[in-house]
């Protein structure tokens, strides 16, 4: 495809504020040692990762793509304050106040309960402290599975600065607002397949976390509006698959009003597995263990507990099921997260989570 033909293809896609401050592209790595390790015999598909873990912002990750968007409304809205919801641990949050400092905005980031998970390595390490670190206000909500009413506290908190003479910006998380974030990863896709492209090379599936539905709703969505038909499996790190499919195709819907595009998907299209779910939302098992142990000792790749790692195992686990044969490649999305390896500590190696 042509660059012209890109932009024909999706018109309103350069148009949206965009605050550049990623390393992009990213690389594509082959993961030879885990194919062997995985497939003694020789056989299996071919493995690659794309390293979105090296988007050079705050220890990178897929975050960055995504807050671009964010944070260039927000500029182009004369913000001088963002606000943000997740998780204790979260990598979007680390991401928004570092790049948050960059901009000269003031940044409040509201912790959710999702994880039970008391100890100080996990309170006060990882993203924490880095959270700490670029000067974030920091703000507890006490419900990790309420994400309406998470939202409510954090306009809530919006409102109150409102009244104090501050412009703030809130990024939603809960379904039922503009995907702005995904955008980034419809980008991604652009520049994914250029690299296919330009490389002469193929892949023949794709796997993606899936919790918020941003990454892998844009990575989707840019694909097929790109004419990709390469199959995407998003695998689910926070809720069962019954659930998180029509989340996925919700947002699906909602990107296409945001860039007033409809690429035509069909039920195939939505493609989740909740295999390494286990207990839920940041729960170690011993299949992501495995998972971390195989990427660190074999590729030198560090990956993490709660996002990355869980999708390696549940790409592991189908590969082992044959879902990608030999002489097919098969490529993992890694989005980061690195810096909740230090908030888990012993319990990636030993602890049941």
């Amino acid at each position: 495809m042509t660059a012209d033909a890109e932009v024909a293809t999706v018109p309103h896609l350069d148009a949206l504020p965009r605050v550049r401050m990623a390393h992009l592209p990213t690389g594509i790595d082959e993961m030879a040692n885990l194919r062997a390790a995985l497939f003694p015999d020789g056989g299996g598909p071919r493995l690659l990762v794309k390293r979105d873990d090296n988007t050079g912002v705050a220890m990178g990750g897929n975050k960055v793509r995504q807050l671009e968007y964010y944070l260039g409304e927000a500029v182009a809205q004369g913000a001088d304050t963002v606000l943000i919801t997740s998780a204790v641990q979260s990598n979007y949050m680390r991401t928004c106040a570092a790049m948050a400092a960059r901009l000269g905005l003031e940044c409040h980031l509201q912790k959710e309960e999702r994880v039970p998970k008391n100890d100080p390595l996990y309170r006060t390490n990882g993203n924490v402290l880095l959270d700490k670190i670029t000067g974030a206000h920091l703000h507890g909500y006490p419900d990790g599975e309420d994400e309406a009413g998470a939202d409510r506290a954090i306009e809530e908190l919006a409102e109150r600065l409102r009244s104090e003479g501050r412009k703030p910006y809130v990024i939603h998380l809960s379904p039922g607002h503009p995907p702005v974030g995904a955008v980034g990863y419809v980008d991604a896709a652009r520049e994914l397949l250029a690299q296919l492209d330009a490389r002469g090379d193929r892949v023949d599936r794709i796997y993606v976390g899936s919790g918020s539905a941003a990454t892998h709703t844009g990575l989707l969505w840019g694909l097929r509006a790109f004419g990709s038909s390469i199959p995407v499996t998003g695998v689910c790190v926070r809720r069962p698959a019954a659930q998180q499919g029509p989340r996925v195709r919700a947002n699906l819907d909602r990107l296409s009003a945001l860039l007033e595009h409809d690429p035509g998907f069909t039920e195939e299209d939505v493609v989740v597995t909740d295999v390494s779910l286990g207990p839920g939302y940041g729960r170690v098992t011993d299949a992501i263990r495995e998972a971390i142990a195989l990427a660190g000792s074999r590729e030198g790749l560090f990956v993490d507990p709660v996002y990355t790692g869980k999708v390696l195992a549940g790409m592991i686990a189908e590969l082992r099921e044959g879902l990608v044969g030999p002489g097919e490649t098969a490529l993992f999305v890694h989005t980061g997260g690195q810096p909740a390896l230090f908030a888990y500590g012993e319990t990636v190696l030993t602890d049941a989570g």
